[in-house]
């Protein structure tokens, strides 16, 4: 029997690279999508040292064939995608007054809407037992006006979770956005192994136990 596959996207040294590590550990395959090579070249060596086979691509999500062709090639290599984890956010500090329709809608693209691009295109190569994922944050619920975008794009694709939870549970496929409620940093509680901790155990969840968000304060 294969092994399952895990696909990251946004796939970087943070919060996403510590789920794809924690998520080799565990025995999964892994597929990068990430936009900078040197970065997701360091990620396969880690990830194949641990055991896992890796496949990358060098890809912005917000280009929507692009994305889709890279998760598409991904599933159709591995056969299968267990899990599909969503990390990609803008930061842009500006506040409401400076930040332009335009940028707002270049940063909602990315933070939420290449979630539908990538699911989509994961969609066929999901089945009964899958798990949709996302890096969520609590500017969803308490944004910093200097950086406005970012809490429309936590709280945006917080929803839009909840919908494809409520989507696909007929399928046996579930989603959940875990909520992170602190600050990243290189110690304590809100380390990205920490993070990448939580996330996995959010998405080992049973289903009878399921819920489409999951708060994570340390």
């Amino acid at each position: 029997m294969s092994r399952p596959v895990i696909v990251v996207v946004g796939a970087g040294p943070g919060v996403s690279g510590s789920v794809a590590r924690r998520f080799a550990d565990e025995g999964y395959d892994v597929g990068l999508v990430g936009q900078d090579q040197d970065v997701l070249d360091d990620l396969v060596r880690d990830l194949e040292a641990r055991g896992a086979a890796v496949g990358h691509a060098v890809v912005d999500v917000t280009d929507e064939v692009a994305a889709r062709d890279a998760v598409r090639r991904m599933g159709e290599h591995t056969g299968r995608i267990d899990v599909l984890h969503f990390n990609p956010s803008a930061f842009r500090e500006k506040d409401p007054l400076s930040l332009t329709v335009s940028e707002l809608l270049e940063d909602v693209a990315l933070g939420v809407g290449a979630l539908l691009t990538v699911l989509q295109a994961a969609r066929p190569f999901m089945s009964s037992g899958g798990r949709v994922s996302v890096t969520g944050s609590m500017a969803a619920d308490q944004p910093w006006e200097g950086a406005a975008s970012l809490g429309v794009q936590k709280a945006g694709v917080r929803n839009l979770v909840h919908s494809i939870d409520k989507t696909l549970a007929a399928d046996g496929i579930r989603a959940v956005s875990v909520t992170v409620r602190g600050t990243l940093s290189r110690e304590g509680a809100f380390t990205p192994d920490r993070v990448a901790d939580a996330l996995w155990d959010a998405v080992t969840t049973d289903e009878s136990q399921w819920r489409s968000e999951v708060p994570y304060s340390g």
